[in-house]
Parts: structure tokens; sequence; C-alpha cells
């Protein structure tokens, strides 16, 4: 599982993608989304956000699935996290 911070003008978001969804966009890096979100114009990935898992410890967990739109000020970027990454499914 790779997390990536997504940056706009107007916010900051945290998505997932695992490793075959890397594939399919054609890398495994920041490099790869956002060439991938500029050829296809949009993409539907899962945002991550910092939740309290069933034993009470912090997690990255997928909180939702949201479309993404091109836009020439957006930034992706790797994102990394002390906690547990939980995958989606």
């Amino acid at each position: 599982m790779n997390l990536f911070k997504i940056i706009t003008v107007k916010d900051e978001i945290v998505i997932g993608l695992t490793a075959d969804e890397l594939k399919a966009l054609g890398g495994d890096d920041a490099g790869a989304v956002a060439h991938a979100l500029a050829q296809k114009g949009d993409m539907t990935v899962w945002q991550y956000n910092v939740h309290r898992g069933a034993n009470g410890e912090l997690q990255q967990a997928p909180t939702a699935k949201i479309g993404l739109i091109a836009h020439s000020s957006l930034r992706v970027e790797p994102y990394t996290t002390p906690y547990t990454i939980v995958p989606h499914q």
C-alpha cells in the first residue's frame, strides 16, 4: 500500500493505492500518479485519514472512495505516516 498527498490550491488530501493499482497506472511513484491523472483527466481513488482501530491504536485507514479531476495546479507527493496503513478492498 502506497500513500500519496494530493495538493490543490484549496486543500490537501491523502490517497492510497495498492501495488496492483499503481502497476495499472504505469509506475509506482508520485510521478506515475500525476501522469495518469493528467492523461485520464479523472481517477477514482480511496481517501485515507487517521482513525482509531479496534485495538485503540491510531491507523491510517480508507474513509471514502472519491473522484479526482486533473487540474494544472494540482500536485502529487509521496506521503509517509507513522501509523499502520489499513489497506482498502
